[in-house]
């Protein structure tokens, strides 16, 4: 299993061991189980990192150039408030509860009844999520005036932009099948670690959302159609196109499910005790999703009666926010999520532990500088990266106040993702959202006190305070329970992490303010390259800092037996 140790307090290693590991040799040439391991999950979690980068990267082009074409306006509100509803549903049929729920009931399966008994669940379970995902997407178009009208009934201040969003929302309802169904083959792939694939599928989403935005929008402008309406082509011609590559990769894997339509099989694949177990945790992680949900639909629901524009402002700081919470959250939350299942089936609490153990470190010598980058320097980012065509001085304003807003959060945020598996690998997700709820609470209380002051920019500031609470509810909840054990060196790790934080700080700082980040006196090009050689300064400074205090980032990210490096 995977633990850090501390030798002494000048070096730290990454180490792996198990119950019947020996020190580091080659014997016949290979290396032990443990070591293939622990480097089989490095392996696995930078392929989800690398991909989910190129995912955030084209998510951020498509972004851009949504903002250069559209600005920030009622109409860009209406798109997103319609993007948002089948992403919500998608989130509560994929990604949320579907997800925590099936994943584990699969590797369960697959550890203790082989392949062939996991193949006819996967088969049952994908009946039942097709029959579910018809109705949901009727009713959706159905009713999508009514759910406009409850997520952000302000958009009636303008009538035109409340009319779109319901219309875009019933284009676009469909969407929600393409990815419950992409989800559904992303825990399969992850199962069997075929991580890459369900990693890359959202690069394809936003290529043909950019490709909407580049091509589609002069084309509707030229029909006399609001140029909006193209994302919604973007949108469905991506699901169309992430669904048809995870159906490859599941046929050539000849893992691709095999969902019934006659009602006498979907009686039988209801009746299957795996289904049923699946159905069964999605109770309580329907609740917890819900929750976050709502607290997202309050949020929106607020910001939609604020100044037109707060809805676009925060969509656009949330792409900036997703960046580290993608490749340093979900990358780590995909790949323990997996390994975590297979070690409480063995009933291996030491590896477990360990596996928790290493992401946290991960995440705070990761996670942390960025933080202080979104909190420090979010309005040379947002300058840099947003300010073009349409996308105004006031609008850099309002976005760099809603980035700073999420900052405050970004540990928590990343955290999550990492001890939220600790507690959905042993098909306990009753805890996660008891937590959920008493964050709901709070952050709405927040809100009370934070919009006022701050407007749309409270609402973010709400969420980042939410996400902290959360995730220190759930690492209280996880060394209660005796799950996670925190290994020894952790004090004098966090103080070497802060050290270097604390110069990247410094350095952080007299960037945004020395240097000229205004449209109007630097060109883009020239923000551009400054951008680029800050960051790439600041990543330096960091990872020297870091170097200096003791820590080896190489011996963090790459476990190996042996004695600790000096």
């Amino acid at each position: 299993m995977c633990v850090l140790v501390s030798e002494d307090v000048a070096s730290k290693a990454f180490h792996c061991t198990s119950p019947s590991s020996r020190p580091a040799t080659r014997r016949q040439g290979r290396l032990p189980a443990a070591t293939l391991r622990c480097v089989s999950l490095f392996k696995a979690a930078s392929t989800v990192s690398l991909l989910t980068l190129a995912s955030r990267v084209s998510g951020m082009a498509r972004d851009l150039l949504m903002a250069s074409v559209f600005g920030a306006t009622a109409m860009t509100d209406a798109f997103n408030v319609a993007f948002r509803l089948p992403n919500m549903f998608r989130r509560l049929f994929a990604e949320g509860a579907f997800s925590q729920a099936f994943v584990p009931v699969l590797g369960t399966s697959k550890a203790q009844q082989g392949d062939a008994q996991t193949r006819l669940l996967v088969d049952h379970v994908a009946t039942v999520l097709c029959w579910t995902l018809v109705l949901t997407c009727a009713m959706g178009v159905v009713g999508a005036p009514l759910l406009v009208w409850v997520m952000a009934s302000g958009l009636q201040q303008d009538p035109r932009g409340f009319d779109a969003a319901v219309l875009m929302a019933r284009w676009m309802f469909p969407y929600i099948g393409f990815m419950s169904l992409v989800a559904l083959g992303a825990g399969i792939l992850n199962t069997w670690k075929h991580f890459a694939i369900p990693a890359l599928t959202p690069v394809l989403l936003n290529l043909a959302m950019i490709a909407a935005a580049w091509l589609g929008a002069p084309w509707f402008l030229a029909l006399g159609v609001e140029p909006i309406y193209a994302m919604v082509m973007g949108v469905i011609g991506g699901g169309v196109l992430q669904l048809g590559l995870q159906m490859a990769a599941l046929r050539r894997l000849r893992l691709l499910p095999r969902p019934g339509w006659r009602w006498s099989v979907l009686r039988r694949a209801w009746n299957d005790e795996g289904t049923r177990r699946v159905a069964k945790l999605m109770g309580p992680a329907l609740l917890g999703v819900g929750v976050a949900h709502l607290s997202a639909i309050i949020n929106l629901q607020i910001a939609s009666h604020l100044s037109p524009g707060s809805v676009s402002w925060m969509a656009y700081a949330e792409r900036l926010m997703e960046f580290p919470t993608a490749l340093l959250g979900v990358a780590l939350g995909v790949v323990l999520t997996p390994q975590l299942v297979a070690a409480h089936a063995a009933g291996d609490r030491g590896r477990y532990s360990a596996m928790l153990d290493w992401g946290l470190r991960l995440v705070l010598v990761l996670a942390l500088p960025c933080t202080l980058a979104l909190l420090f320097f979010a309005q040379p980012l947002v300058a840099s990266l947003y300010q073009r065509g349409a996308f105004s001085a006031n609008d850099v304003q309002q976005t760099t106040a809603a980035l700073m807003g999420y900052g405050t959060g970004l540990l928590g945020l990343v955290a999550i993702k990492v001890l939220a598996p600790g507690f959905y690998a042993s098909q306990d997700i009753r805890t996660p959202v008891r937590i959920a709820l008493m964050v709901l609470v709070l952050t709405q209380l927040l809100n009370l006190g934070f919009v006022p002051l701050f407007a749309h920019a409270g609402l973010t500031l709400a969420i980042g305070v939410g996400a902290l609470v959360n995730a220190l509810a759930l690492l209280i909840g996880l060394i209660r329970r005796g799950s996670y054990r925190p290994q020894p060196g952790w004090a004098i790790f966090s103080m070497q992490v802060a050290l270097a934080s604390a110069l990247l700080g410094v350095w952080l700082i007299w960037a945004a303010s020395s240097l000229d980040w205004n449209a109007a006196a630097a060109g883009e090009l020239q923000r551009l390259v400054q951008l680029a050689l800050v960051l790439l300064a600041s990543a330096g400074l960091y990872f020297v800092a870091l170097w200096a205090t003791g820590i080896r980032l190489g011996a963090l990210l790459k476990p190996q037996l042996g004695a600790a490096s000096p």
